[in-house]
């Protein structure tokens, strides 16, 4: 059963996995899901240690840039307000 979840990210990250979503004919939703799926049934302990396959760095632009420290609510909600401005 699919469960909805709701997400943001980079307008041109989401814009380049469309874009790739498309040309492979699949949905973003099922290309992140395929994604997810990856990462949490392999035995990686982190984020770092996940080797990110080729065609995910083609939809992505740039270093990635794990933000694994934990941080306050009110910090979450102060960079989520800024971020709509």
């Amino acid at each position: 059963m699919d469960a909805k979840v709701t997400l943001s990210f980079n307008e041109a990250v989401i814009n380049k996995a469309k874009k790739y979503a498309e040309q492979n004919n699949i949905s973003l939703s099922r290309l992140i899901e395929f994604l997810l799926q990856k990462i949490t049934s392999s035995g990686y302990q982190s984020l770092e240690d996940f080797p990110i396959a080729e065609w995910v760095s083609q939809v992505s632009e740039g270093e990635a840039e794990y933000q694994t420290k934990k941080k306050s609510r009110k910090t979450i909600k102060a960079t989520y307000y800024s971020s709509k401005k």
